[in-house]
């Protein structure tokens, strides 16, 4: 199983999963449809099906353009917002496409019908691999749109974070250094911060991804995933793990507000990107 990491738009990541034996191959999240097809004809691989993990525009905006330009693609997601869905997958169903296994995992918490996607290769020594969106990111998560922090909680803790400690992350957006902060905010005696913070930097200066991550580093540094550590129970005050969690994303808006005040411009683009604004309907 080969990964292509693309990278699009500000920081958001497109992925290309190949199976290597048929050439058969998966994309995941389509924001610039263009690109991914300039990827599929360098690789030489036969694109079958879209997995999209939720609908917000800047990872499900490629859809109807790609099913356009590729009659028959498969649209798959958990949510009916999603553009061009063709079905409509449920938690615990699982794909094929060749040697790819793929498990859909329900995730809520940034949104109500976000599905994660677990990939593993039968019979192949490398290790699986979670697409996690907007669920799970490097150091952190997305923010809580549409769920109760209870939702949440359990989408973290007891969906992706019971998946084998060797899994792959590949997340939805490029966000590690500002997430390696706040963590580094919440646990500043944390040397596995630190020490990923001081990496993060660097492949910042060069230009290069941070993903994927492995769930074992993550169960390491990322505050969202550590919920029932005493340092991080500290920081806010709660001892539910739920609370705790919904202490952790408001602390982290507050702290991303602080870094990066956004103009009204840019609020009101996000807005739209999260399905806050309606759009126009298209004739």
């Amino acid at each position: 199983m080969k990964v292509k990491v693309i990278p699009v738009l500000e920081d958001n990541y497109m992925y290309l999963v190949i199976e290597e034996r048929t050439r058969e191959a998966v994309a995941v999240d389509v924001a610039v449809p263009k690109r991914l097809l300039e990827i599929v004809g360098r690789e030489g691989v036969s694109l079958t099906t879209v997995l999209t993990t939720h609908h917000h525009w800047d990872h499900a905006r490629g859809n109807a353009e790609l099913a356009r330009l590729r009659p028959g693609l498969a649209v798959l997601g958990a949510d009916e917002r999603i553009c061009a869905l063709t079905r409509r997958l449920v938690h615990g169903e699982e794909l094929r496409f060749g040697a790819i296994h793929a498990r859909c995992l329900l995730t809520p918490g940034h949104t109500s019908g976000h599905m994660s996607y677990f990939l593993w290769e039968e019979e192949c020594p490398d290790p699986p691999a979670v697409f996690s969106g907007d669920a799970l990111s490097v150091a952190g998560c997305g923010l809580r749109l549409e769920s109760t922090a209870l939702q949440m909680y359990e989408s973290l803790t007891q969906i992706l974070g019971t998946l084998p400690p060797e899994t792959k992350v590949f997340c939805g957006h490029e966000h590690t250094l500002g997430n390696l902060e706040f963590a580094q905010k919440v646990e500043p005696g944390n040397d596995h911060v630190r020490a990923k913070l001081s990496w993060a930097k660097k492949r910042d200066e060069d230009d290069m991804p941070t993903v994927p991550s492995t769930l074992s580093e993550e169960l390491l540094y990322n505050p969202f995933l550590r919920v029932a550590e005493e340092p991080v129970r500290k920081f806010t005050g709660k001892a539910a793990p739920a609370e705790v969690l919904e202490a952790l994303c408001k602390e982290r808006a507050s702290f991303q507000r602080a870094a990066e005040p956004l103009q009204p411009q840019a609020r009101a683009l996000l807005a739209l990107q999260w399905g806050l604004l309606g759009t126009p309907q298209q004739k």
